[in-house]
């Protein structure tokens, strides 16, 4: 009985070691279609020895400023213009992490009150994303379907002060990302992220007036601090990232809302 005894501790005791063994590895993400992704791979990571833990926030400062200030180890939430834009106006130094590009969310224009873009009235109101990578991809994908010319037609940060012609004399409301939805019965047209029209119930592929192509270069990817890159949980989270159960499950999921990068 004594030693049975010793045995059940022993099997008990390594069960609490192996546990304790895991690697805990915090991300930061928007609850759609990131966090849903993050959780997807959760089972597949613990077999690894690794113990995700995913913290949702719902706006696109609070996760870069998580990670800078050693509060979490990574996040996965917005593409290489926006952290680009984001480390220039904070002077904080996020990297994309090796193997980090993992899906991409055709950006797409919205509206309540029109079926389709010809229908757009001189003088209408067109509500786009405040920051400046999401408010520049706005207006490329407005100048390429012919609404506005700007003076720079590479540039990825355009505001609406770049505009060289504008022949409807479209007038433009600059808000914060997450509001844009709830903007819609107040503009003509909204420019919005597919994360957040995803959350409002909208379908990008049937509701958009029009999208970007699937060739977009706004990759999303995971990042981190640069002494953080190379860890081997994050080389395990963007493995997983990258499989074919993850691809599917995108595909299957979002129906063409969200397509995995190449």
């Amino acid at each position: 009985m004594f030693k049975k005894t010793l045995s059940v501790l022993a099997i008990a005791a390594l069960a609490v070691s192996a546990h304790a063994a895991d690697v805990v590895l915090k991300v930061a993400a928007t609850p759609v279609p990131h966090a849903e992704i993050l959780n997807f791979v959760k089972p597949k990571l613990k077999a690894e020895g690794v113990d995700l833990q995913v913290k949702e926030f719902s706006d696109y400062v609070q996760p870069n400023a998580a990670v800078e200030d050693k509060q979490l180890d990574a996040n996965f939430f917005q593409h290489q213009p926006y952290l680009d834009s984001y480390n220039k106006d904070r002077k904080s130094s996020i990297v994309a992490v090796p193997n980090g590009k993992v899906h991409v969310e055709p950006f797409g224009a919205y509206s309540s009150k029109i079926k389709n873009i010809k229908d757009l009235k001189d003088g209408a109101t067109i509500a786009i994303p405040n920051d400046p990578s999401n408010g520049g991809r706005a207006l490329l994908l407005l100048q390429k379907h012919g609404l506005i010319e700007l003076k720079d037609a590479t540039k990825l940060t355009s505001t609406p002060l770049d505009i060289a012609k504008n022949p409807k004399k479209l007038k433009f409301k600059e808000l914060e990302a997450p509001l844009l939805p709830r903007a819609l019965a107040d503009v003509d047209v909204a420019l919005i992220n597919t994360n957040y029209a995803i959350e409002a119930k909208l379908n990008p592929t049937k509701d958009a007036l029009f999208i970007e192509s699937s060739d977009s270069p706004y990759t999303n990817i995971v990042a981190a601090r640069a002494d953080r890159a190379n860890d081997e949980a994050i080389a395990k989270l963007t493995r997983a990232l990258h499989s074919e159960e993850v691809k599917k499950f995108i595909l299957d999921k979002y129906k063409g809302a969200v397509v995995p990068a190449n």
